[in-house]
């Protein structure tokens, strides 16, 4: 395939409205998109045409950015309700066999034992355990256990020595 004048007119006019290799190849017609920007790379045609990816990374980073926030902002208000809001149902305890869709499946006990069951409580939606136990499987994000020097014994658990 040769360049003729018309095609590298034709070349110069569409590279310039910023049209990209492939469009310009569909439209020129019988060369490939490779053809083109090898003949646009030969005349110094100006590289003034972004990549779709460097737009598109950067549009993609602002979107995570964007989305980030906004998880954070309603994981932190979900358990923030759960917290404040202090009356629980009763239990509702249920075996195995029993459970649904909208029931809690936290279990109490050991499998093993034959008082073993499974909470019962209505449980949130998109959720497997009810408010209560919510708050015991998610643990919000950024909250820090308070670093306990190997020497110092918590206070919780001096109180269960004493007890026990």
């Amino acid at each position: 395939m040769s360049w003729t004048e018309e095609k590298v007119d034709k070349l110069k006019e569409l590279w310039g409205k910023g049209s990209t290799a492939s469009q310009i190849a569909e439209i020129i017609g019988g060369i490939s998109r490779n053809a083109v920007i090898g003949k646009a790379h030969r005349l110094n045609l100006s590289a003034k045409i972004k990549t779709r990816t460097a737009t598109s990374n950067q549009n993609f980073e602002k979107s995570i950015e964007e989305k980030n926030v906004k998880t954070k902002r309603s994981r932190r208000s979900k358990f923030k309700s759960l917290i404040i809001e202090k009356d629980f149902e009763p239990e509702k305890p249920k075996q195995l066999e029993e459970l649904d869709e909208n029931s809690c499946k936290w279990p109490i006990g050991h499998p093993n034992e034959k008082s073993f069951y499974f909470c019962g409580r209505s449980s949130l939606k998109d959720f497997s355990y009810c408010k209560l136990h919510l708050l015991y499987a998610y643990q919000p994000k950024g909250k820090k256990e308070d670093f306990v020097e190997k020497d110092e014994v918590p206070e919780f658990i001096e109180k269960k020595i004493k007890s026990g």
